[in-house]
């Protein structure tokens, strides 16, 4: 098999996403960090690779491939045994696209309403109607969550997409368990995967304990 290269940065959730869809299919990543705050993603050598500046980046023997979503999907579709992670059912799998689009557009956008403002610039509060914002998504997540997985009775990439950008939100805007159980026991189920604390269990934790490290630095400054 040929190297697979990703650039990522471990406290970022889509690429503990992908983390963890390399983990479920077997296989291996060269992982070569990119720290974001240092700039790393700006320098002409990225740019080369991503126009777009964002990690992760897959390089498959050449292949360029950027955008979480976009990496998952193709990781599956070229090295799943199965198509279990991303379904070629249309009514499956276009239920599996609608949860990645949650999560990008709700879950993650709302999430970076909140950190962008600290890690960037130089913010120290957080507002009230932001964390609303993402209340009310949890809210949603919550309402989705019908059956064990948020598309289904199976676990697929969706599932990674969005836990990797809910461990990491839960512990600066509250996820309260007497009103989100279902979120909770699926919390829960992904935390019995052999990989998922390496992949994704601290880097979601230490993100979201990065985030509240720098808004008190930041008020200091």
């Amino acid at each position: 098999m040929t190297k697979l290269v990703l650039y990522t940065l471990h406290l970022s959730p889509p690429c503990r996403a992908v983390e963890l869809t390399a983990k479920a299919l077997g296989l291996e990543l060269e992982q070569k960090n990119i720290n974001l705050l240092a700039g790393d993603h700006l320098t002409p050598e990225f740019m080369k690779l991503n126009p777009q500046h964002t990690i992760p980046v897959l390089d498959d023997d050449g292949t360029i491939i950027t955008e979480s979503h976009a990496i998952m999907i193709y990781l599956v579709t070229k090295y799943g045994k199965d198509d279990t992670l991303y379904p070629k059912d249309p009514v499956q799998q276009a239920r599996v696209n609608a949860a990645l689009h949650f999560e990008s557009g709700v879950l993650f956008a709302r999430m970076r309403f909140i950190f962008e403002r600290i890690l960037f610039y130089g913010k120290s509060d957080i507002p009230e109607d932001r964390v609303e914002y993402v209340q009310k998504s949890y809210r949603l997540l919550e309402d989705t969550l019908k059956d064990d997985f948020v598309a289904g009775s199976k676990m697929t990439i969706a599932d990674f997409s969005c836990i990797s950008t809910i461990s990491s939100i839960m512990g600066v805007a509250p996820l309260e368990q007497s009103e989100h159980p279902r979120i909770y026991e699926w919390i829960d189920r992904l935390k019995q995967l052999p990989y998922y604390e390496e992949a994704n269990g601290g880097g979601g934790t230490d993100l979201g304990k990065f985030v509240l490290a720098k808004k008190e630095e930041n008020a200091k400054a």
